[in-house]
């Protein structure tokens, strides 16, 4: 069975699927990886290495013929000419992020792009479609990384803003297999989008610790900082994030570290592991094509067996 959707056709993937934009472990190893499994590679630019990001588009361009996107995270990147080096890489699909809907999306559009803005709220996703937006990543409290202050999970949010809206939804935050993704097709969602299922794939350039720490981890081993801040954060339970997870004074992202030490060098300790929930439902490393294939086979295969149950 195939999947054809809104999603599907506006992406011009088989499986719409989405990897997430996590800054500096969003490049082409992974990306390309995921693009080549029929589902959508992005690339970053919250690590704000412009730079770095070209040469990590080219090299996209060496490694797969299929489609790809990337993000724009407003509040990371401050390039004032950044919709035009977007532009310029000749990529067709981006994600926006961070940041205020309206600032974008009519020149990234005006220059034949497809536009979706990440929205952790229903007031986000009535404002970044009244934006004129193609479509909106709603994005639940559980989910890994930069988070708002004022979580809602998925189950809650998605469906709530599928009530409200139109356009096309890809749902993140806690989705890892099929099943999943099939209980977000339920909730009004056309794709699903996964960060730590990727983070800790065979082609994900971080550390074996961090991938090894989110196999160990327990559903309940992620904390939510900066709560009196923001951005809020959704991370690893590590003895720096516990000794975070109530400071309400300070600005948690001034205990950010040297993330790369732990990106790249895996010291968990020297900045803060950016991880969801779902790092409770992962155990094991597996190859960014086995998780996709997988996902597809568990996604037909839930629905028919509901259907046969119920109907």
């Amino acid at each position: 069975m195939q999947f054809k959707n809104r999603i599907t056709d506006l992406l011009g993937v088989e499986v719409p699927l989405v990897q997430a934009p996590m800054g500096w472990i969003a490049r082409s190893q992974l990306a390309s990886a995921v693009s080549n499994a029929g589902a959508l590679g992005i690339i970053e630019t919250s690590s704000g290495e412009l730079d770095a990001v070209r040469e990590e588009i080219l090299k996209m361009r060496e490694l797969t013929d299929r489609p790809f996107g990337v993000n724009i995270a407003q509040a990371f990147v401050r390039d004032p000419n950044i919709v035009q080096f977007v532009i310029d890489q000749g990529v067709k699909f981006v994600t926006t992020s961070a940041g205020n809907p309206q600032r974008y999306t009519a020149e990234l559009k005006a220059a034949g792009l497809t536009v979706f803005h990440v929205v952790p709220s229903l007031d986000a996703a009535l404002k970044a479609v009244d934006a004129g937006v193609d479509g909106l990543v709603v994005e639940g409290g559980e989910g890994g990384g930069f988070k708002n202050p004022q979580d809602v999970s998925t189950m809650v949010l998605l469906p709530l803003v599928r009530s409200k809206v139109d356009v096309p939804i890809i749902a993140a935050g806690g989705f890892v297999d099929g099943a999943s993704m099939a209980a977000a097709f339920a909730l009004g969602a056309e794709a699903v989008q996964m960060g730590t299922r990727m983070v800790s794939a065979a082609e994900s350039p971080v550390h074996a610790n961090w991938k090894s720490a989110i196999v160990n981890a327990k559903e309940t081993d992620t904390v939510f900082l900066n709560r009196a801040h923001s951005p809020a954060l959704r991370a690893l339970r590590t003895d720096k994030t516990t000794a975070l997870e109530f400071e309400t004074e300070k600005n948690v992202m001034t205990e950010f570290g040297t993330a790369l030490d732990l990106y790249f060098g895996g010291d968990m300790e020297a900045s803060i592991a950016l991880t969801g929930q779902v790092a409770g439902r992962i155990d094991r490393v597996r190859p960014v094509a086995e998780v996709i294939d997988e996902v597809k086979e568990e996604f037909f295969a839930t629905i028919g067996r509901l259907s046969s149950q119920y109907l």
